[in-house]
């Protein structure tokens, strides 16, 4: 099959130290008078030269992309993927190789790419269509759709200059996908705006896909990466490290991230969290047998052990855990509802509460655990919430007793639980 996307050797190099604003505000002008004569003795240390340094953005990037495919981009900020979707874009021009688009793209890079501000929105959209090579009656067929969609009819013959962030970006992203490009670029777009109208660009983009259109996916949501693309590519310092299914390249790349342990304990407890009525002293990650561990096995229960000191006395403290995957996604939150302290005003005092996780619950992967005390009488307090805390690893070695069976190949989901099952049958 011919690919619609063909990236060969592609690169871009920026000089740093060598850029200059196109106009300077009279602060910016008053701090170069004052400095002027400190970069004149430093010129003359260097014989007269301006000293830039070279800085590749990308370097040697090849790939092909087919007709359908939904490839995501991942990597660490500054890793190149926004340069290369503005070049794919062709907002900025490659140093060295070349690229091919077989198709009409369309593309949604960050907030204030592609429109004009003094226009308004219903003239941005003409405008857009117009470079993508449509003709008016075709934008005029799509419009009321690009309307409804973005849900800013009152607006939409305001200037965008006016427009909030979330309104801008959902206008430019109904622009983007009700347009017919055969090839979507998408940098970020699920980085802005509340979650009916993250889930709603999700739902468009299932849509697309079911089309038949091209899509690459640049995004920090590893959820949402996991959750479009079977194909991610890694990029690393500029240059593509991985390239491959999607469950093994968010792997890899969340792996390269991972420097949470399974203990973290405070030894003065001035600098725990907390405040005045009760402060953390200790989270680990325990087996049953009262070990820590970084890692359990899938059929085995597993505790997140918190321990903490009430400095005063009369309130109501209720211990809370919460779960989250390499991928971002919140698995789900616990807290101590046991009528042991139910209700009960904890006194002065070292408490350890353990929250147990069942074996056959959680899926295989990573774990990150965030937790916190709270009060909810009188009142809903929260005393302190402390991200990242612990992180441990659930394996699966597919023992009999595993959720399985003797299927071999990756489980999808963020729970795997063991259910029961019935089954009737009647012979013929």
């Amino acid at each position: 099959m011919r690919p619609i996307i063909r990236v060969e050797k592609l690169s871009k190099q920026y000089r740093l130290g060598a850029l200059r604003p196109g106009h300077a505000t009279f602060r910016e002008t008053l701090s170069e008078t004052v400095m002027q004569p400190f970069r004149r003795l430093r010129r003359a240390s260097n014989n007269g030269k301006t000293i830039s340094e070279a800085f590749w953005a990308l370097r040697d990037v090849t790939f092909e992309v087919c007709p359908g495919e939904i490839v995501g981009i991942v990597g660490h900020n500054g890793a190149g993927k926004s340069t290369l979707m503005k070049i794919l874009s062709r907002i900025v021009d490659p140093t060295a190789g070349r690229f091919e688009l077989y198709g009409r793209p369309g593309s949604l890079l960050e907030v204030g790419t592609g429109f004009h501000p003094d226009l308004s929105g219903r003239d941005n959209v003409f405008l857009n269509g117009a470079i993508l090579g449509m003709k008016r009656r075709e934008i005029e067929r799509k419009f009321d759709e690009i309307v409804a969609f973005s849900e800013i009819e009152k607006f939409i013959d305001t200037p965008v200059k006016w427009y909030s962030t979330g309104m801008y970006l959902r206008l430019a992203f109904s622009v983007a996908v009700h347009l017919d490009p055969e090839i979507l670029l998408m940098d970020e777009v699920l980085a802005v705006g509340d979650v009916a109208f993250q889930q709603k660009c999700l739902g468009k983009i299932h849509a697309i896909m079911q089309e038949g259109r091209t899509v690459l996916f640049v995004s920090h949501s590893m959820a949402a990466v996991s959750r479009l693309c079977r194909r991610v590519i890694l990029l690393e310092h500029g240059r593509i490290t991985h390239d491959g299914p999607a469950p093994q390249v968010v792997t890899t790349y969340l792996g390269s991230n991972w420097t949470i342990d399974a203990e973290k304990e405070w030894q003065d407890l001035r600098q725990a969290p907390g405040n005045q009525v009760v402060r953390l002293r200790r989270v680990r990650v325990r087996t049953e047998e009262g070990e820590t561990t970084e890692a359990i096995d899938i059929t085995r229960p597993i505790g997140v052990e918190v321990t903490y000191e009430v400095l005063q006395p009369g309130h109501v403290l209720i211990p809370l855990c919460h779960f989250y995957n390499r991928e971002g996604l919140h698995v789900f939150a616990a807290q101590d509802n046991q009528p042991e302290w139910r209700r009960r005003e904890r006194p002065l005092g070292v408490y350890t509460s353990t929250a147990w996780v069942p074996g056959n619950f959680l899926s295989e992967g990573s774990l990150i655990v965030d937790v916190g005390i709270n009060s909810y009488i009188p009142t809903v307090t929260a005393h302190f919430l402390e991200r990242e805390a612990v992180g441990f690893q659930v394996t699966d070695t597919l023992s009999v007793d595993s959720a399985r069976g003797d299927y071999t190949g990756e489980v999808p989901g963020v729970v795997r639980p063991v259910l029961k099952w019935s089954t009737d049958f009647n012979a013929r």
